[in-house]
């Protein structure tokens, strides 16, 4: 069986444990691909899933990563829809990512458009995908409307802003530092406030008149979420992402009861695997739009495959703003 190299997780531990090492490629079955992996993307779930501290626990050992960009060096008789030497960008629903090469589904692999770089499209599919997921089908943002983005300035925050500029809302980022609010600002919010402060949410109802905002994007959790949850106008939709402060929130429900709003969970990974088609279909608009030039993905650190642990480590302790990623530095000699 052909070898790569690869990071390995064989125990549920802290991502410590994780190491660079040899492991073999399975022969390709029908409909599959091949694919020299040139970057991959770090997302908080994968330290999550290697630390067993995921909804659901990979069987061991395991790689991880679940989304990357590279070039198809083989494919099956039956694939027909990309072929050797096209550059594509990759989906993959056990992982994988982390390594030198992958064997995937010829339906999990999206052709790129000429000028995107694969750091680019190695950090596409989850953000991207999990905030279009959450902006279009669960919270069915329309033009005009208020968008609060928490954590806006990170990997899933700052393609909700982005994709909310796209979608023609009316983007309010918050975020702790000056210089992510900056960043939020440049990639289309139209006001950035501090959500570290107290009682911030009167200045978001300042700025939407006094009638809140229709659509809340939280990634964030804990004490933001107390806030947040505040500045939601009749009708509105509050979206909950993910707990990146740690602590999970309560609410009580007379809140929703009273001023008419909805609490929407937003489950990405599953939403994707269960329905593909219409999650590929999404995948293809954020390349088109990548390709007009109304998304720009931000890539803010790369990373030697080899220092997966380093890039891990500094996307759970939110130190890095938009997307970090892997990249293959032992050349091209494994394609």
């Amino acid at each position: 069986m052909p070898s790569t190299k690869a990071i390995v997780c064989r125990a549920f531990a802290p991502v410590e444990q994780l190491r660079y090492e040899d492991c073999e490629q399975p022969a390709l079955a029908g409909g599959e691909i091949r694919v020299a992996i040139w970057a991959a993307g770090v997302n908080f779930s994968d330290s999550l899933k290697a630390e067993g501290r995921y909804q659901i626990r990979p069987a061991l050992p395991w790689i991880p990563g679940s989304e990357m960009a590279g070039v198809v060096v083989e494919s099956a008789p039956d694939v027909s829809t990309v072929k050797v030497g096209d550059r594509v960008m990759g989906l993959s629903l056990n992982g994988g990512g982390y390594a030198q090469q992958i064997v995937l589904p010829e339906e999990r692999a999206l052709l790129l458009p000429p000028d995107l770089g694969f750091d680019e499209a190695a950090a596409l599919p989850i953000v991207y995908g999990t905030s279009l997921y959450a902006l279009r089908h669960r919270a069915r943002l329309q033009p005009g409307e208020w968008l609060l983005v928490l954590g806006a300035a990170g990997g899933v925050g700052l393609a909700a802003v982005q994709l909310g500029k796209v979608l023609g809302a009316q983007v309010i980022a918050a975020a702790s530092t000056p210089e992510k609010r900056d960043l939020a600002l440049k990639h289309g919010a139209s006001h950035a406030i501090d959500y570290t402060r107290p009682d911030w949410r009167h200045e978001v109802k300042s700025l939407t008149g006094g009638r809140g905002v229709n659509v809340v994007y939280d990634p964030v959790g804990g004490d933001a979420f107390d806030e947040a949850v505040r500045t939601v106008g009749w009708g509105g939709r509050y979206l909950v992402v993910g707990f990146t402060a740690g602590r999970i929130p309560t609410l009580q429900v007379n809140m929703p009861l009273v001023k008419g709003f909805d609490i929407v969970g937003v489950r990405y990974d599953t939403w994707r695997n269960g329905w593909w088609r219409e999650a590929r279909a999404d995948l293809e608009q954020v390349l088109a739009w990548c390709a007009s030039g109304e998304l720009k993905p931000l890539v803010s650190a790369r990373y030697p495959l080899q220092r997966a642990v380093e890039a891990m480590r500094s996307v759970t302790g939110r130190h890095v703003t938009g997307k970090v990623v892997l990249e293959n530095t032992d050349g091209i000699s494994h394609q």
